[in-house]
């Protein structure tokens, strides 16, 4: 199974959801968030990294600071590129040679699309999540690599 799609009906869901994800991440996971703005990417990025142990005082969007890293379980390398329009922006904030950091923990990217020539080639996990309504979303998970198509066949048992 490579693919699994799960509809989340409050921020609590899409909350749990990613605990339960977390839980399941090994070193050198890459977790690429994508959809529109609104549409619960952070909400599921704490939960992501509350099932890897970090603090949930610590989590936020990182939005102005592009990248925050957090200490759990593993190191966590938490990416919000929502400001990252251009190549020059990434290059300057030290994108890739963080990714090549990541792989020393979990990368969990939001806005993942702006960066896809560096991740396209690396085994990964792809969340793309829909609003469906204010409160309902579609989250459809990709399993890139045989690592995390087990992932997806673990959440379904549960």
């Amino acid at each position: 199974m490579n693919t699994l799609t799960v509809t989340t009906t409050s921020p609590a869901d899409t909350w749990n959801l990613g605990k339960r994800i977390g839980e399941r991440l090994h070193l050198g996971s890459i977790v690429a968030l994508i959809g529109e703005l609104g549409c619960g990417k952070t909400c599921l990025a704490q939960g992501l990294c509350a099932g890897l142990g970090v603090s949930q005082g610590y989590v936020n969007s990182p939005t102005f600071t592009f990248i925050n890293e957090y200490s759990g379980k593993l190191p966590v390398f938490h990416f919000d590129l929502y400001r990252a329009d251009d190549v020059g922006t990434i290059l300057d904030v030290g994108v890739p040679e963080t990714l090549v950091e990541a792989g020393d923990g979990v990368a969990i990217i939001e806005w993942a699309e702006r960066i896809w020539p560096l991740i396209q080639g690396e085994d990964r996990l792809e969340v793309r999540l829909t609003v469906v309504s204010p409160e309902v979303r579609d989250i459809s998970l990709v399993g890139v690599g045989e690592k995390f198509k087990r992932l997806l066949q673990e959440l379904t048992k549960g």
